[in-house]
C-alpha cells in the first residue's frame, strides 16, 4: 500500500522558551514578533508559528532587540533579509502602492460602469407617447 508523503513545516519540540531581562523587553517582542510574518508558515505570525526557521527568527529578533535596534530597525534588516513578505502590513512604497489601492480603484470603476449602463437603458428605453383618441388606446 503507498502512503502520499504530507508536506509539514518542521517543528522542535524541545526547545525551552526564550528568557527575558524584565517585562518591557518581553512585551516588546510579543508585539513585533505578532507584525511579523513566519517566511515558511505563510499565515502565521512570527509568534504563532512552532515552525523551526521562526524559532530561529524569534531568536534573532530578541538578539537584534538586546543590541539596541528599534522595531523599525529590525523590520527594515528582516525585509532586506526576505523582503516585504515578512511584514504583516507592507509599507505603502513602491510596487505595493497598486495593492493598497487596488480595491478602491475596482469599487470606483464598477461604480462608473454601473452608472454608465443605467444611464445607457435609461436614454435607450422607448418613450410613452401621451394618446388622446380612444381608437389608440388599449383597455
Amino acid at each position: 500500500m503507498f502512503v502520499a508523503p504530507i508536506a509539514v513545516a518542521q517543528t522542535d519540540s524541545n526547545i525551552a522558551p526564550l528568557t527575558f531581562r524584565s517585562a518591557q523587553e518581553e512585551a516588546r517582542f510579543h508585539a513585533l514578533s505578532s507584525e511579523l510574518r513566519c517566511v515558511m508558515c505563510q499565515n502565521q505570525s512570527l509568534a504563532d508559528s512552532n515552525a523551526i526557521i521562526a524559532r530561529d527568527l524569534r531568536v534573532e529578533v530578541l538578539a537584534l532587540m538586546r543590541k539596541g535596534m528599534s522595531d523599525a530597525e529590525i523590520k527594515t534588516f528582516l525585509v532586506q533579509r526576505y523582503g516585504e513578505f515578512v511584514l504583516y502590513r507592507p509599507r505603502m512604497q513602491g510596487a505595493n502602492v497598486l495593492l493598497w489601492l487596488a480595491p478602491g480603484l475596482l469599487l470606483l470603476g464598477g461604480g462608473l460602469v454601473l452608472f454608465a449602463v443605467v444611464k445607457r437603458r435609461q436614454s435607450n428605453s422607448p418613450k410613452s407617447s401621451v394618446t388622446t383618441s380612444d381608437e389608440e388606446q388599449e383597455w
